[in-house]
This record gives structure tokens, C-alpha cells and sequence, in this order.
């Protein structure tokens, strides 16, 4: 490893927004129903867990994320406020394991692990821009 990360488990962030059209199932085309779909749920669990380190990694540095599994289990209605939680529970070389959680005003509405991998950002976006030259 090129670069020594200086973050450690128990790293933890929260990030709310209130539920707007844009946020609803039928927006996202994942249902049929003017609640707050899964897509935003996970959106808003990963802005949680790279706000917990993304923060505290050198300049040229970011996290990407590469997994998420999550139980979406109560439906939110528009203009209520949601708050998703990441706590780091795991760190194995690049690789960050997060618990991530998301309540609304009433409940917890989610929950789940969700991976992210700490990236040298211009060497990411060099190998995914070479696709572009793979594909001529």
C-alpha cells in the first residue's frame, strides 16, 4: 500500500433530509407509491458512511462504494425528515465495513452493512475514463 489511512472502527456520521417528491418510489420509477423509495434510503446510508471517514483520509483520497444490503422495513411519507446513521465496524486493509441505519421521525425504517473502499482518486477515475479507449 502506497499510503498510510489514519482511521479507525467506531467512526460514525449522520446525515438527515426531509422527504421530498423527488425521494418518492414513483419518482425513482422503483414502485407505484408516493412514499420514500429504497434508492434514497441507500443514498442517503452511504452519504452517512463516507462522512464518517472520508474526512479523515489525506488529500487525493476517497472512498467508493462497493456493496450494500439492506432491509428497507417501514415507508416514509413525503415531508417528513429521515436521518441515516454509518458507524465503521470493520476495517481490513482498503476495505470499510459499515452498520448503517435510517429512522424517520417515528421509526426505524432500515437497516443493513454497506461496504466502501478508500480510493487514490486520480488513479480511480484514470482506469474508469480508460474504458472510454477500450471501447474504439
Amino acid at each position: 500500500m502506497d499510503q498510510e489511512f489514519h482511521i479507525q472502527t467506531g467512526l460514525c456520521a449522520a446525515v438527515e433530509t426531509i422527504v421530498a417528491a423527488k425521494d418518492t418510489a414513483i419518482k425513482f420509477g422503483s414502485g407505484a407509491i408516493s412514499v420514500f423509495a429504497t434508492p434514497s434510503m441507500i443514498a442517503l446510508m452511504e452519504k452517512a458512511a463516507l462522512s464518517a471517514v472520508d474526512l479523515h483520509l489525506p488529500k487525493g483520497y476517497a472512498t467508493v462504494g462497493t456493496r450494500i444490503e439492506v432491509e428497507h422495513i417501514a415507508a416514509t411519507p413525503v415531508g417528513m425528515k429521515v436521518r441515516a446513521d454509518a458507524e465503521l465496524i470493520e476495517i481490513n486493509g482498503r476495505a470499510l465495513t459499515f452498520k448503517v441505519r435510517a429512522f424517520d421521525e417515528n421509526e426505524m425504517i432500515g437497516e443493513g452493512v454497506h461496504q466502501r473502499y478508500i480510493v487514490n482518486i486520480e488513479r480511480f477515475l484514470n482506469k474508469a475514463n480508460s474504458k472510454f479507449e477500450k471501447g474504439q
